[in-house]
């Protein structure tokens, strides 16, 4: 069956534009005749479950530790709602260069995987595209002919459904496996001479808080409190708590290493455990061997703790922007740290891509296929909506929770 060859064209859907493209289809048609392109579908076939287990194993753990750990909750309203939103330039903690090179890649792998097992079952793609919000892109579509989509078998459609998010954990899985090597040829250098002998990094600063009202900053180095030397990263706390509801004196180096010296009230009662200022803190003289063994050790007995970025957890990555002047490659000499970071964000973004989209969710390519298996395991298509709005709004409820509980607890 041959494609429609459309031409580019706009359509309007407020605050939403998509641009309709012929793109990308031609190969497509290409692709779903090569040998190996109909096995491939085959074994997408039946993955989605194991995806979607996944996701949902992540987003109740999160959930369990939202409501039993006050320091979890603590931290999500430290790095705030934006990290919940995959869009460089919005999300502070993602890198605009590496964010949005990621993120086109895991666009274009997810659509594309769609677009070329369609194809294999002869279902016509209509159009290729991307979308704009406010006119600026935040994804792109294959636009899959609806009516014959749905007249696929169930086998068929899944296999189709299941391609973009499959495509998004094998990438990801790839550059998670490319950042292993390229870690695994660091060493440490020698300790700076020149660097400074005692304080506290800071390693994020949370939004509104006191911290971020006298212009501390992540990277910066508290030196003294009230005159006392910092020496442990654990001082900052002590040093505060013993002047509750008083009036000092932070003194800082800033990351160009100019001394900053700021007055700040604090509060005449904190709750134990949570910060005063309102930041996170860790010790300047660290193990750069330790921190190196500790995230390889990650690959295999911590998997979880690949997840967060290096921007958040500076002094535990050693490609991050902190650590990376620690270490040199066998391979890749001191141009390690932006191949690690863009491997980072490859596999980040894909992984988190891949298992929001196979959520049971309304529109998404989980919600989708679970739907089409409720219809076809229910004879009435009334009761059958109604199951599948049901598990929408459940498991949304639950995406949500995750999101806002930390501000309502």
């Amino acid at each position: 069956m041959e494609q429609r060859k459309n031409k580019v064209r706009a359509e309007v859907k407020l605050p939403l534009i998509l641009i309709h493209t012929p793109f990308g289809l031609t190969f497509f048609d290409r692709v779903a005749k090569w040998r190996g392109a109909k096995y491939y579908a085959d074994f997408n076939t039946y993955l989605m479950p194991a995806i979607t287990a996944l996701a949902i194993f992540l987003i109740i753990n999160a959930l369990y530790f939202t409501f039993v750990s006050a320091s979890a909750r603590e931290g999500a309203r430290g790095i705030g709602l934006q990290a919940n939103l995959l869009i460089p330039g919005i999300n502070p903690y993602l890198p605009i260069s590496y964010g949005w090179i990621a993120l086109i890649v895991t666009i274009i792998i997810h659509e594309a995987g769609h677009g070329i097992v369609a194809r294999i079952y002869n279902i016509r793609v209509e159009s290729t595209g991307i979308v704009l919000f406010l006119g600026l892109p935040i994804g792109a579509f294959v636009n899959i002919e609806r009516d014959e989509l749905n007249r696929a078998t169930l086998k068929q459609k899944s296999a189709v459904l299941t391609a973009g998010p499959l495509n998004n954990m094998i990438l990801a899985g790839a550059s998670l496996i490319a950042l292993y090597f390229v870690v695994s040829t660091l060493t440490p250098l020698p300790p700076d001479p020149n660097s400074p002998q005692f304080g506290a990094l800071v390693l994020n600063v949370n939004e509104g808080s006191l911290a971020q009202s006298i212009g501390l900053t992540q990277g910066s180095i508290i030196q003294t409190i009230n005159g006392e030397k910092i020496i442990a990263a654990d001082d900052v706390s002590r040093l505060l708590r013993s002047h509750l509801g008083e009036t000092i004196v932070v003194q800082w180096l800033d990351r160009s290493s100019r001394t900053v010296s700021h007055e700040v009230t604090l509060p005449a009662s904190v709750e134990e455990g949570k910060p005063i200022l309102g930041i996170g803190a860790a010790p300047i003289a660290i193990d750069s061997a330790a921190v190196l063994e500790n995230y390889k050790s990650w690959f295999t007995g911590n998997p979880i703790g690949l997840i967060v970025p290096p921007t958040i957890q500076q002094v535990f990555v050693p490609y991050s922007d902190f650590m990376a002047p620690q270490f040199t490659s066998s391979v890749f000499g001191n141009n390690f740290a932006p191949i690690a970071n863009g491997l980072f964000w490859l596999w980040f973004i894909n992984f988190n891509v891949g298992i929001f989209n196979a959520l049971p969710i309304g529109p998404l390519d989980g919600g989708q296929l679970y739907g089409s298996l409720i219809e076809k395991r229910t004879k009435s298509q009334v009761l059958a909506k109604n199951a599948n709005t049901m598990l929408t709004m459940v498991m949304a409820a639950i995406v949500i929770a995750v999101i806002f509980l930390p501000y309502i607890i």
